[in-house]
This record gives structure tokens, sequence and C-alpha cells, in this order.
């Protein structure tokens, strides 16, 4: 019936608000997703809600109703805060609602630092303007401004804004460390900040802001995701990865990433083929193919190693490429090794 029909949608959407009683608020949006036939993530915090479901057009067109008519969210959550893209109750394995001490995992008590101290937010409109005009000016090496990427290095390298710094982090709970070790590079800078739908700016923001070395920090409101559906072809190039089975989704033609193993232009991920890895690889269909399916050299042995052995034994994901990862890298920047072209 409608509401389990192929051609549905995913929904993106998070609200910052008091919640008296999440255990509360987390048992009624199980039971709203099940009823809906919503499958998805949501996380449910004293701080507020955080979401991304996916289910029928139908579906998820009453979800938003329910959502904008729920008394906690009421003043605060309106229409344009849902971001949407084309999907389905299939993008995910299954449906998960829970209760979490933050909405978004930066691991940094809410009661320290508050997305009430959050940035300026931007319209894709005023971002737009505010990158083209920190483009220009990089050009000639003159900028005062920060292009900041605060998503992890697997999102960000098939997809991220011209120009832009992108910390080559595995979780968004390292960022703040990243913002510790990094300090130099922020001072008396303008930052400009971006991340998928907006949720990480909110916190991220407030934990550099609380640094207080930046002379401004502002955040784009909506994420990518408000900014692709204005400028479609604007300064973000490649692909939008999102937390679901799409991994990615795509608003204009540009590759920006490549085949691990042959360097070919590529930006779909997979899982890498080894049972206990959680890495995602790009690896083009012909060096699939070929066999070349793991992350690393590690994992490709690892595998057969493990096809070999008796089930039931686990091995613990260490692989190469977590391993030689520094998981705060330091950033040895100087303004004019920002790359502002095409990259």
């Amino acid at each position: 019936h409608a509401m389990d029909s192929k051609v549905g949608e995913v929904l993106l959407y998070y609200c910052y608000c008091e919640v008296k009683d999440p255990e509360k608020l987390c048992a009624w949006q199980k039971a709203l997703c099940q009823h809906l036939h919503l499958t998805g993530k949501v996380r449910v915090a004293s701080e507020g809600i955080n979401g991304t479901v996916g289910g029928s057009k139908v579906a998820t067109n009453l979800y938003i109703e329910v959502m904008l008519s729920q008394p906690l969210f009421k003043d605060i959550l309106c229409q344009e805060d849902f971001k949407s893209s084309a999907g389905g109750a299939h993008c995910f394995p299954d449906l998960r609602v829970g209760v979490f001490q933050e909405i978004v995992p930066m691991g940094i008590d809410p009661k320290i630092v508050s997305y009430k101290e959050t940035g300026i937010h931007l319209s894709p409109q005023e971002f737009h303007r505010e990158v083209e005009q920190y483009l220009s000016q990089a050009c000639h090496g003159q900028s005062d401004t920060i292009l900041l990427d605060c998503r992890n290095f697997y999102e960000s390298k098939i997809g991220h804004f011209q120009g832009c710094l992108a910390p080559d982090i595995r979780k968004f709970s390292y960022f703040p460390s990243y913002v510790d070790e990094n300090l130099e590079l922020f001072k008396d800078k303008r930052v400009l900040m971006y991340c998928t739908g907006g949720i990480r700016c909110e916190r991220g923001s407030a934990y550099l802001r609380s640094k207080a070395v930046c002379r401004e920090v502002y955040q784009l409101k909506g994420g990518i995701h408000k900014y692709l559906e204005e400028f479609p072809d604007g300064f973000y190039r490649g692909k939008l990865f999102v937390f679901d089975d799409r991994y990615a989704i795509c608003s204009n033609e540009d590759i920006i990433s490549a085949c691990k193993y042959c360097g070919t232009l590529w930006d779909e991920y997979k899982l890498c083929s080894s049972q206990h890895c959680r890495q995602l690889v790009l690896t083009c269909p012909s060096c699939r193919n070929k066999g070349l399916t793991a992350c690393c050299p590690v994992c490709q042995e690892k595998e057969l190693k493990v096809a070999s052995m008796a089930s039931g034994q686990t091995l613990k994901e260490e692989c190469e490429c977590t391993r030689r990862r520094p998981r705060v890298p330091i950033e040895h920047v100087s303004q004019n090794t920002l790359d502002t072209g095409k990259d």
C-alpha cells in the first residue's frame, strides 16, 4: 500500500529545545515512526531531537505535519527545517530511536558547550556570497577567512566547497581536539563553517567560539543540503555524503575523488569486503572485478585469513587506514596552501 511504495523520500532534520522527559519523547517518536512505516535513526536528548527517516511520500509528509504540531517543537521547528531527498524506507536497514546525552555526538557535555552559544547563521544566498568573496580574495593571497568543513574526511573527500579546509578526522567527536590543536590557525580569522544539514555546526561553532580566538564565526543554515537546493551548480563540487545505504546524493556531475587502487575518477563508496571492517572504500568496477575490494592490504589479507578460519573467532578492526591516520591532524597551513582552485 501507499506507505510502502518505493518512490519516497528521506528526511533530515533537527531541533534544539528543552526536553523535560526524553524517555517519553523517545517512546512517542518510536510509535510515530512505526505507525508510518518509517525506517532510519532518531536521537533524542534533553537538548532536543535529531533524525533522519525514510518512507513513502505520504508517510514523510504526515511525519512533518505531526512533528510541526507536537507542542515541544511547535514554535521552534518549521517546514523549512526538514531537508528532503529522493529515497524511501529501503535506504535504512531498520528503525532506531534512542535517548542520548547529545543529539549530535561531539563528546562534550551540552551543559559545558551549549548550542545556545552558536555562530551567526547565514542563508544559502548569504553563504554563497561569502564564499564567492573569499575565493576571489584568496586568489590574490589576501584572505582573513577560513572556509571550514566540519564533517569527516570520508565525507569531504567525495564533495566539498572549493577552497575549504577539510580536517582529516574520522569522527565528529575528534573535532574539539582538532580545534584545540590548531588554535593558531583560527586566530583572528573569520570562519565560515558548514556541514551536511547544519547540526554539527550548531555545536562545532559554539565550541570554536568558546575558545575566543576567532574574529567571527558564521555557519551555513540548513547545511549543504539547503545550499544545493538553491545552488546545484554553485561552489560545492562533487557529491553529498549521507548516512544511509545510499552513501551519497548528487547535485552536479563533478567527480572529485579517485579510485584507491587505479586512480581513475570514482566517488561511489562500498563497505570494505573484510567482514569485521567498517571502513568505506572507493574502488572502481574494474578494480573490484580484479578482487580489489578491501580498504587496505591488511584487510585484504585478513579477509583471506578469515575465510580459512574457524567461524566464531572475531578479529578486531585494525587496518592500515585507521592506524596510519593521526586521530587529530595538526595543520601547517599558510593561506596560499589552501587550494582555492577546482581541486
